[in-house]
């Protein structure tokens, strides 16, 4: 036995840090198409006269298939059953078609008249798109997961989690910064943006995503060579479906899914309104907007991995998930009072939300290995992505509501086609604090749950 480990591959620290550097590639250029139309809701509302529902429409899309057809759940099931390989081709796939939709739908590829369910045709095309695509993206992230679980279960599993989140949020960087210039400057003209340029530059990189991925199936079947392994699915080790039970029996899952989707949900769907919160609020420029927000995805580019590192030598994996959530509390109220707004605290406040950004996930996904046994990781991840998909459909959708719901003197300036007053941003804002109050108490209650059960929160990853 001992003889196998040390033939492992996953004992040369070239083939494991070069694995996950594939993989967290596919990531990026996943996290790109994830807000690519971000930034350019000013230009939306103002070339095709979409209101800020529609917008939040578009974005709620994100979990439609994942959330009603379960199809991040089944997507779990695949993973646990056929494998990271053919889990992860058919999921790189997925997001390429989704992408096409969104494409045809930006471009107006063939006319888009009418409603359909009620929606713009345009938004409801382009939002299926979306939520295809989010199906893809969703099942990648569970299935990444379980690669760097593969590859670095008693090594330097924290830090390998955060430096995939980190390369994956340089494709957030470049989505919250590149689209409005290569909607204008770039490929256009203030006057007639060419706004489908960003979403056919994203699909580019999905396809080398794909191709990067195939890449790195020859690299999962070497490992599984080196440690004797002739099948993905290890027969003694396999899922049954009956193992869901055990899954939703335990509470720290629960505890670790709830602090998901409310950490999450004050986080993801701010930023689809990030940039348009900057023109808005805070009177910048439209044309460099988006690099405000696009500064937390850098910032988090080198503290996810350093707190993981601290995770995996230090432990304290509860207690950092539990200041995150604080944070998040303070950042959201701060952005929500009307006085405080030159454009030196909207930075100020976005590099505080990177380290917030930061903290939460480099401790809470690789926490849950030591919750869920390693052969139920996929279909627990998925649930876990389940669960959050709930907040990140139902927040856009909420957000943009109250946006309009807020600001009736915007709806009314676009009938009437005169000037556009700015959006006023405070009750969003209150909506998004309550996201970081919700997750603090969470946050407690899995601490004391850790306590309770000896799950090794506080404890280090490495073994020694």
């Amino acid at each position: 036995m001992t003889d196998a480990i040390n033939k492992s591959l996953r004992e040369s620290k070239a083939a494991r840090w070069g694995a996950l550097a594939v993989v967290s590639f596919t990531m990026l250029t996943g996290y790109y198409i994830n807000y690519v139309i971000s930034p350019l809701k000013p230009l939306l509302e103002r070339e095709f006269l979409w209101t800020s529902s529609d917008f939040g429409i578009w974005n709620s899309a994100y979990g439609w298939f994942n959330v009603f057809f379960l199809m991040l759940i089944f997507g779990g099931l695949i993973l646990d059953k056929m494998g990271v390989r053919f889990t992860g081709i058919g999921a790189s796939i997925t997001m390429v078609i989704g992408t096409i939709f969104q494409y045809i739908a930006i471009e107006q590829v063939f006319p888009m008249e009418g409603l359909i369910f009620g929606i713009k045709a345009q938004v409801a095309i382009g939002a299926f798109g979306f939520a295809v695509f989010g199906v893809g993206v969703e099942v990648a992230g569970i299935t990444v997961s379980k690669v760097i679980v593969k590859w670095f279960k008693g090594k330097e599993l924290a830090l390998a989690m955060g430096l995939e989140m980190a390369t994956a949020r340089m494709g957030t960087a470049l989505a919250l910064a590149l689209p409005i210039p290569m909607a204008t400057a770039w490929f256009g003209t203030k006057q007639l943006p060419a706004l489908s340029t960003p979403v056919m530059f994203g699909l580019a990189l999905l396809v080398a995503g794909f191709v990067a991925f195939i890449w790195y199936t020859f690299m999962d079947r070497k490992l599984e060579k080196s440690e004797g392994i002739t099948d993905e699915v290890n027969e003694e080790d396999e899922f049954k479906v009956s193992d869901i039970v055990f899954i939703l029996k335990n509470k720290g899952f629960w505890l670790v899914a709830l602090l998901c989707v409310l950490f999450y949900s004050g986080v993801f769907p701010f930023l689809y309104f990030a940039t348009d919160l900057m023109i808005n609020k805070y009177s910048v420029n439209p044309d460099f907007a988006g690099s405000i927000p696009s500064l937390l995805p850098f910032g988090t580019i080198i503290l996810t991995p350093l707190f993981g590192s601290i995770y995996d030598r230090k432990g304290k994996g509860a207690t950092i998930m539990l200041i995150g959530s604080v944070l998040l509390l303070v950042v959201h109220i701060f952005f929500s009072i009307p006085s405080l707004n030159h454009y030196f605290v909207a930075i100020a406040l976005i590099i505080l939300l990177g380290i917030t950004f930061s903290l939460v996930p480099s401790a809470m996904w690789p926490s849950v290995p030591k919750i869920i046994p390693e052969k139920q990781l996929g279909t627990a991840y998925a649930l876990i992505f389940w669960v959050q998909n709930w907040g990140l459909m139902g927040v856009p959708l909420l957000i943009g509501w109250a946006l309009d719901y807020s600001n009736p003197e915007v709806l009314l300036a676009k009938a009437n086609g005169t000037t556009i007053p700015p959006y006023d941003y405070t009750l969003p804002m209150m909506i998004f604090a309550v996201t970081g109050f919700l997750a603090i108490i969470v946050a407690l209650m899995l601490k004391a749950e850790d306590k309770k059960k000896g799950y090794g929160l506080e404890l280090p990853n490495m073994e020694k």
